[in-house]
């Protein structure tokens, strides 16, 4: 007998031996695990599928990352008829091509009538792509990387700061510029998440002076507030600042603070205490006051409070009652976050971003300034040189800047390399343009020399003929002038300091002309003729020099500048018939500050016009019409000051 029962438990035990494997692979598959959760995967919410996933991600089943994303992907069945669960995908509206779930063994295309698709719903997908983010921060792929830290960024959990540690623990990302957004990250997961304080106040610390916005919107939160009332200050609460009634808050908000947090009964309105009266009259009566009697608010107070004494009506609040319950509370903004250290460290930090913030914005608004003081130079300095030295009032100085900006939009219908085009555009500006201008001198200008009403007048008139003309040529609707891909985007320096690469083209183009000008005025025959002329016409003329030939080269020459500067605005604004008129007035500004006929006063001229306009619109960015109206005032406030402008020219122009 002892011998049977002794084979009998050899042999359990062999048995036991033997299926204990078999038991452990079973626990061990991924089928296994799905199907102990079969009933919430079949029919996942996002209420329920909270402990599958976490049994799904606990596993450590290398299919799990695979499972998720086909979960997610909708591309898991389940079969009807064995409860089975298999990868699958749609080969048409009757087929399947089927997947072991476990080994990915291809098992053939069937039927799809036994299967039924699992279909998780929106709030189930995010968590499941809040799941595969720890197993996409390592993978192969840099761009799975990315996607991954995007994931996080845009909805980010406490798991996440554990998963990002271990991959970065587990191995440096290749990427340097993801290796840093990952430490970036890291820190940022750690103010939110982390359990002691000492490691929030450190990350919160390390942000110190950052310009990023991402950083801002980490720290802000910290410092979120909430207004409350109490009798005394409450030691475990963490306050933000102690409020003052008169000071930080009305009495009647003070008093709604108390009725918010119970303390206190809401007063009763003028029209609660009307509907009432109306509700309780008695006879020709109402709580002892005869109806005829109603016509005061003194009189409906002594009825009310007649119907609040006997329990008809709840009971008014007295002004000295209010009064007392206000002086009897203290009321204060404390913040959300407990933890004081950590509030303390957000201020600190918040406070060195807004001080680079604010220079950064200066440093930003300064390149602005630079950038719109290069624009009006080029717009301006043709209209400087032949008002300095011919004396003329050029109203339709505009539509050169018009007529070079057109010329840039057809060389770029026949020529469609855009940097090929814009290296042809910039010469033939300037060569039509300054045709243009020496045919208006030779037709019209030169008639009307020392008459500067019937110039003005002419000029305007010639000003709306040739918007007219280009309305009749290229229509109304604003034309396409396209800067090259090199001119596309902008520097950024960082989150508050960037400025267009358009915007430096034309700075550098401007600095060109500058220079041009300068050597063309200075070193040139036709440069000493111009500045001669501008300062003595008659001894000029007396010395051999032409006047009439230098005024016709000069119109020529400012009318060329123009077109080449409507090349560079047209870069950066629409080309239109009107394009001219957008900058005509701050043109003659320029001139009339910088002072008429010289380059450098225009050029002192478009800074004093592009830094003041800058900083009008940064105080009152969201009208420009006010800035522009501002602009006027100011020059015409300076020129009480300064007649001649910041740098005077001395002749003819001097005189006139």
């Amino acid at each position: 007998m002892r011998i049977f029962r002794t084979c009998a438990l050899l042999c359990v035990a062999c048995l036991f031996m033997f299926l204990l494997p078999v038991a452990s692979s079973a626990q061990d598959s991924m089928q296994a695990l799905m199907q102990q959760y079969s009933k919430d995967i079949a029919k996942p919410s996002a209420r329920t599928i909270g402990p599958v996933i976490e049994a799904l991600s606990a596993s450590g089943l290398p299919q799990t990352r695979e499972m998720l994303r086909r979960w997610q992907d909708k591309e898991i069945y389940q079969n009807k008829d064995t409860g089975d669960f298999v990868f699958a995908n749609e080969v048409d509206r009757d087929t399947l091509h089927v997947f072991d779930i476990d080994t990915g063994a291809d098992q053939g295309e069937v039927a799809d009538d036994p299967f039924s698709q699992i279909k998780p719903n929106a709030g189930v997908r995010r968590a499941i792509g809040a799941a595969l983010v720890p197993f996409q921060l390592n993978d192969d792929s840099a761009r799975i990387r990315a996607d991954a830290l995007t994931s996080i960024e845009r909805a980010s959990e406490p798991m996440h700061l554990e998963a990002l540690r271990a991959a970065m623990q587990a191995q440096p990302d290749p990427d340097p510029a993801l290796a840093a957004r990952k430490e970036r990250l890291e820190r940022l997961l750690t103010i939110q998440y982390a359990e002691t304080t000492e490691e929030r106040v450190a990350a919160i610390e390390s942000f110190a002076g950052s310009l990023d916005v991402s950083t801002r919107g980490a720290l802000n939160p910290l410092l979120a507030t909430k207004r409350q009332v109490a009798e005394t200050l409450p030691e475990e609460a963490n306050i933000a600042k102690e409020l003052r009634i008169g000071r930080d808050l009305t009495h009647d908000e003070a008093y709604a603070l108390l009725v918010g947090a119970g303390i206190a009964t809401a007063d009763i309105s003028p029209a609660q205490v009307k509907e009432a009266l109306l509700a309780n009259i008695e006879g020709a009566a109402v709580g002892g006051v005869a109806l005829h009697a109603l016509n005061t608010d003194e009189a409906r107070d002594r009825a009310y409070a007649a119907l609040a004494a006997k329990g008809i009506v709840p009971t008014d609040v007295s002004e000295e009652g209010k009064q007392a319950l206000l002086d009897g509370h203290v009321y204060f903004d404390a913040y959300t976050e407990a933890d004081a250290a950590v509030t303390a460290a957000a201020v600190k930090t918040l406070k060195d971003i807004e001080t680079k913030v604010m220079v950064g914005r200066l440093f930003d608004l300064t390149l602005d300034g630079l950038s719109l003081a290069s624009i009006y130079f080029l717009a301006a300095i043709g209209l400087a040189i032949t008002f300095g030295v011919m004396g003329v009032i050029n109203m339709a100085h505009g539509e050169f800047i018009m007529m070079g900006a057109y010329t840039g939009y057809v060389v770029q219908q026949i020529i469609p390399d855009y940097t090929l085009s814009l290296i042809v555009a910039l010469p033939l500006a300037f060569a039509v343009t300054f045709a243009a201008g020496v045919a208006m001198e030779r037709l019209v200008i030169r008639w009307l020399y020392h008459r500067p009403l019937e110039t003005l007048l002419a000029t305007f008139g010639i000003s709306i003929a040739l918007q007219q003309l280009a309305k009749n040529i290229f229509g109304t609707q604003a034309r396409p002038l396209t800067s090259p891909a090199w001119l596309d985007g902008a520097w950024v320096l960082n989150d508050v300091v960037s400025i267009s690469y358009i915007r430096i083209a034309i700075f550098v183009l401007g600095m060109v002309f500058l220079g041009l000008l300068l050597f063309v005025l200075k070193k040139t025959r036709l440069g000493l003729e111009v500045r001669a002329v501008s300062q003595n016409p008659k001894m000029a003329a007396s010395m051999g020099i032409n006047p009439d030939r230098v005024n016709m080269l000069t119109f020529g020459l400012g009318s060329g500048i123009a077109g080449i500067a409507g090349v560079a605005i047209g870069l950066f604004a629409k080309v239109t018939s009107e394009l001219g008129q957008d900058y005509i007035v701050e043109s003659f500004m320029t001139v009339v500050i910088g002072g008429v006929g010289n380059v450098w006063g225009t050029l002192a001229g478009a800074t004093v016009i592009g830094f003041a306009q800058k900083g009008i619109e940064w105080f009152n960015p969201s009208n420009t019409l006010a800035a522009q109206t501002y602009m006027i005032l100011l020059v015409i406030l300076f020129i009480q000051f300064r007649p001649r402008g910041i740098i005077a020219l001395k002749g003819r122009a001097a005189g006139n």
